[in-house]
């Protein structure tokens, strides 16, 4: 496959994986069964300093990459683009998608919710333009800890919420479950799109593949 071709599907491939990020957001907002781990520290630390919601998550950002350092982990414009894309994504979705009134339609829409989560976070990544701010820590730990996919993303989890909801943070049903639950979704579909006939020469994401799968570096495309 030409390098420009490969290069221009490698593009889309982020920019879908980044909106259904946002997407899978915004529904696990709509459901109203507790708002995801990273949202939980947001609201908790709007209790802490004085601003705004969107002011608290660009800063957040800004201090989460500062943990990249001693990890030895590298942005790319997929690290930028993932604070630029997700938030209109996410608003666009709350537009279109009503709250269901009834409970069962709402666990229904966290459930899609979280497997959407699960899928846009390997999408994204697959495209090897570099982690979000957030998901970078899950591959930080992986490569230098030698944590488990599952292990790395379980543990920020559960510390996000623990410290979000002891700042007053908004926690419920459903952020228990997603912060349980995402690890283990996300690390059998890393493999998945990192398989792509446009898929990127072997990076550091391919270390997520080959722990997941647990196959030889052979196998690997």
């Amino acid at each position: 496959m030409p390098r420009s071709t490969a290069l221009t599907l490698r593009f889309l491939q982020l920019f879908v994986g980044l909106f259904l990020y946002g997407a899978s957001t915004a529904l696990q907002v709509r459901a109203v069964v507790g708002v995801a781990s990273w949202t939980v520290l947001t609201e908790g630390l709007e209790h802490v300093v004085p601003w705004s919601f969107g002011v608290i998550t660009v800063v957040s950002s800004g201090v989460i990459l500062l943990f990249w350092i001693p990890l030895r982990q590298k942005p790319g414009i997929g690290t930028l683009l993932n604070a630029l894309a997700i938030g209109p994504s996410a608003d666009l979705v709350l537009w279109l998608v009503p709250t269901p009134s009834e409970l069962v339609g709402r666990i229904l829409l966290f459930v899609a919710g979280l497997l959407l989560l699960a899928v846009a976070t390997a999408f994204y990544i697959g495209a090897g333009f570099g982690t979000g701010a957030r998901d970078g820590l899950m591959v930080g730990l992986h490569e230098r800890l030698g944590w488990p996919v599952w292990l790395a993303r379980t543990v920020i989890e559960v510390s996000v919420v623990i410290v979000g909801w002891f700042l007053g943070g908004d926690v419920g049903a459903g952020t228990v479950i997603a912060a349980f639950a995402i690890g283990p979704m996300v690390q059998p579909l890393m493999p998945v799109f990192r398989r792509f006939p446009w898929s990127p020469e072997r990076t550091t994401q391919d270390a997520l593949a080959l722990e997941a799968r647990r196959v030889p570096a052979s196998e690997v495309a």
